[in-house]
């Protein structure tokens, strides 16, 4: 029978690799579901639940700047919705500002301006700043957004990525050595123009409410926003109409919060559609591309501040919202292809980034070329365990201490890979990199153990001599574990691009060593070399 206290590390380890097993192949992994709809060709003909970012998959790559421009200067935030409207005043005429466009942030000690240098000079800025009352000077403005704003995007842009079903994909922010910032955008399995149209708009959806303009000659009809994003609660999903009857277009179904709701209701009876918008010559009937008809209701979708559609409302549902009897499902109408109603729904669930991502470079590496990476990858990781192995047998000349040494290190790369596909780790390049990296200083760490204990092939004679001569080796290994996971640390949490992802891989797979598979191998190793007598 199996002493489970005598073996517990040996049982521990092989408990953790039954359970990366089911990570990797089993329902664990991050990828089983098989939901992933950027992964299909790569679920297809892989059968692990392992990711793979651009370097294994291929795809594109995007690197963007955010574009405004921050303002350090002191406030106080009980005076920031005069500060906003002051600011976005003074700016509104010769730069056209609004002031969704102006955003406080008193975590950050800063206030942006969601406008390039170029557009509005740093001194307009701070003469507005001024006039608002906040003491500020040129010199206080610098070009790019506060960390706040990054953090939100990335956010974002993770979400839109999320609905769209493109697996693997990945959104960072990177420094340079001049400090500009970057968010960096990485889509396995898609083109340039696909990520393009995904990330480049800032996805703002608002509804607006339409009514007639009875000034004489007027060519616009009065409007104010109705519904914006925050407005919505849930999203049940784009639905498809029929392409042949305009009255049945495609839409997005959406439910309104309960305060949003009331105030739809309200403005729309109190507005007058629902008596007058319903039928007759102020009813609703825009045509995508046109100007809106100052003598029409509608409601009116602004998408990324471009109109996409307007809409009247029907006879029954106009009754619905007289009676007071809106219960807040509501459906946005989108006059094009049921793709464009998908399109919005990704919007409208993903929420709008808060300036515009200014795109500054695209690489594409074509999946043919990604592919011919994974096989000379595994190759140069076989050829590294070999090329140990061998010189690990040279030296010991004992497979009781050579076979154990090199199924411990490759069970430390098998716990890595179920790691990375129970947390969907997109691997690429860097993380292979780590992974043999691993294998390197696993394998000298097991060297050290081996040849502290067996002291150049000494035979040991007790337990209690192997227990002494374990704890020397294993303060070795954990000192030089510590110096690793020190050194690699700064990697791990800067925005280095591929560095991190190296940094990563080498810290878990010290931690795995550390904490599991050294241990393991001492125990195997001492069953080896001692009797049953001599073990205590």
């Amino acid at each position: 029978m199996i002493d489970v206290r005598d073996n517990l590390r040996i049982i521990a380890l092989v408990v953790l690799c039954l359970l990366a097993a089911l990570a990797l192949f089993g329902p664990l992994g991050s990828g089983a579901s098989g939901q992933d709809v950027g992964n299909q060709t790569q679920q297809a003909s892989d059968p692990t639940n392992l990711q793979y970012g651009l370097d294994l998959a291929g795809g594109t790559r995007v690197r963007g700047e955010l574009v405004g421009q921050t303002a350090d200067v002191e406030y106080n935030i009980d005076r920031g919705s005069e500060i906003r409207t002051t600011i976005a005043s003074e700016l509104q005429g010769e730069y056209g500002v609004e002031t969704s466009e102006v955003q406080l942030r008193p975590e950050d000690g800063a206030i942006e301006l969601y406008r390039s240098t170029e557009d509005v000079p740093p001194s307009e800025f701070a003469a507005a700043l001024s006039a608002a009352g906040v003491e500020a000077s040129e010199s206080d403005i610098s070009s790019g957004v506060t960390e706040s704003s990054r953090s939100e995007a990335v956010d974002v842009l993770n979400r839109r990525i999320d609905e769209t079903g493109l697996g693997g994909s990945s959104v960072t922010t990177t420094q340079t050595p001049g400090g500009n910032y970057f968010i960096v955008v990485e889509v396995p399995g898609a083109d340039q123009q696909e990520v393009r149209d995904l990330i480049g708009d800032t996805g703002s959806v608002q509804v607006l409410l339409a009514t007639p303009n009875g000034t004489e000659n007027a060519t616009s009809p009065n409007t104010e926003i109705l519904l914006e994003q925050d407005d919505f609660l849930r999203i049940p999903g784009a639905q498809r109409g029929n392409p042949d009857d305009p009255t049945d277009p495609s839409r997005v179904s959406v439910q309104l919060t309960e305060s949003a709701a009331e105030r739809f209701q309200q403005r729309l009876v109190e507005s007058g559609f629902t008596q007058n918008g319903v039928t007759g010559a102020q009813a609703c009937r825009y045509e995508e591309g046109t100007e809106p008809d100052p003598n029409q209701y509608c409601l009116y979708t602004v998408v990324n501040g471009n109109i996409t559609s307007g809409s009247g409302l029907t006879a029954g549902f106009a009754d619905q919202l007289e009676a007071g009897n809106f219960d807040g499902g509501y459906a946005i109408q989108t006059p094009g292809s049921f793709e464009e109603a998908q399109e919005l729904e990704v919007d409208l669930k993903s929420g709008s980034l808060p300036t515009e991502l200014s795109i500054e470079s695209t690489s594409y590496i074509s999946p043919s070329q990604a592919q011919a990476f994974k096989p000379l990858a595994l190759l140069t990781a076989l050829l590294a365990w070999l090329a140990v192995s061998m010189v690990v047998y040279i030296f010991y000349r004992d497979l009781r201490v050579a076979v154990p040494m090199l199924l411990t290190a490759a069970s430390e790369v098998f716990l890595l890979l179920g790691f990375a596909a129970a947390i969907g780790l997109a691997l690429d390049l860097s993380h292979i990199a780590g992974l043999i990296a691993v294998i390197g200083t696993g394998l000298d760490d097991l060297i050290i153990m081996a040849d502290e204990i067996l002291q150049r092939r000494e035979k040991v004679k007790t337990g209690r001599v192997f227990q002494s001569r374990f704890r020397k080796a294993f303060w070795i290994i954990g000192m030089a574990a510590g110096t690793t996971i020190v050194a690699m640390s700064p990697l791990a949490v800067l925005s280095l691009g591929d560095l991190r992802g190296f940094a990563i891989i080498t810290i878990v797979g010290v931690l795995i060593g550390v904490l599991i598979t050294r241990p393991a191998y001492g125990d195997v190793l001492r069953k080896l070399m001692l009797d049953d007598v001599k073990r205590n």
